[in-house]
């Protein structure tokens, strides 16, 4: 199964998605078999490292994002993700005009996967202060161990048909 999570500039949530949920489902779900990859909608930072304050927030607490380099969502990646999830909506509403009609089922929010989160949208920490990015991780945290259970739910040799939460 083909995981990729999404934010605008792939640089802050969507490497420490990456990087927290292969790390939880590593453990969580040793079983299962797993790609998991992340993107950006723009092409503002391609090539680059995560930012700073998210590297140095993930290793606070054992991840190590020092390996992921931004890149732009592909049209290839419609076609080889099994489940494609957007940090916040506007970014989910990019990946609905980018994506053709058959990939439109396996797109969603990542916070769908942390129903008692309170919200939905995973909030950009770029503009913020310290306490943005470890709020971010808080929430990644969340929706990985929900995302997890999901899977040993129901998807477990059933790529395509991942249950959607919320």
């Amino acid at each position: 199964m083909r995981i990729l999570f999404v934010c605008l500039g792939n640089i802050c949530r969507s490497p420490t998605a990456e990087s927290v949920f292969r790390a939880v489902s590593a453990r969580e779900l040793p079983e299962l078999t797993l790609s998991v990859d992340s993107a950006g909608t723009a092409d503002y930072h391609v090539g680059e490292p995560p930012d700073r304050r998210t590297r140095e927030a993930a290793a606070r607490r054992g991840y190590d994002l020092s390996s992921l380099r931004a890149r732009v969502v592909e049209p290839s990646d419609f076609q080889t993700c099994d489940l494609i999830l957007a940090m916040d909506c506007q970014n989910l509403r990019t990946l609905e005009r980018l994506a053709p009609a058959e990939a439109r089922d396996r797109l969603g929010l990542f916070l769908d996967y942390a129903p008692d989160a309170g919200t939905r949208e995973v909030p950009d920490p770029y503009y913020g202060g310290e306490n943005g990015f470890e709020h971010v991780l808080d929430l990644i945290e969340t929706a990985s161990r929900g995302l997890c259970e999901a899977l040993r739910a129901g998807a477990v040799g059933q790529p395509a048909h991942v249950p959607r939460a919320g």
